[in-house]
């Protein structure tokens, strides 16, 4: 870069020379020929730029790192899957009552059955309605 050529076992690879030959000397220092000191200020520059570049860069692994990070905390924030839909969401203030034509209607169709049925027809309704709720607390077995 500043007009010198640094070498590590220059003769190496030269072929003419002989084993212990190609090992001397272990280092080469020579000035180079005029006029190179623009190239090699640019290759420094450019060469320098790419490794500030490829330090700085985000790696794929960090991404990775950072969507595993996320999803950790969305498990046990509890927000990764909702038990609620948006519906219930938005509407969490209101109250949850039936309207009063849901009312009105059950009403109605309360009166019709209770209408229909005379005396001993509900007696033995609830009758039955309490044996019914007995029979389900009961096993096959006869046990309770």
């Amino acid at each position: 870069i500043l007009g010198f050529e640094c070498w590590v076992l220059p003769n190496l690879f030269d072929e003419t020379l002989g084993f212990v030959e190609s090992f001397k000397p272990v280092v080469s220092f020579e000035p180079t020929k005029e006029g190179q000191l623009m190239y090699r200020a640019g290759i420094a520059i450019a060469f320098f730029s790419f490794c500030y570049w490829a330090v700085t860069q985000p790696s794929e692994f960090d991404g990775f790192k950072q969507g595993q990070v996320d999803f950790i905390k969305d498990l046990y924030a509890g927000t990764l899957l909702s038990d609620m839909s948006q519906a219930d969401k938005d509407n969490i203030d209101k109250p949850k009552m039936p309207s009063l034509d849901d009312l009105l209607n059950n009403l109605d169709s309360s009166d019709d059955e209770e209408e229909e049925l005379d005396e001993e027809e509900k007696v033995a309704k609830m009758l039955e309605d309490l044996v019914g709720d007995a029979d389900e607390d009961i096993d096959e077995d006869g046990e309770e």
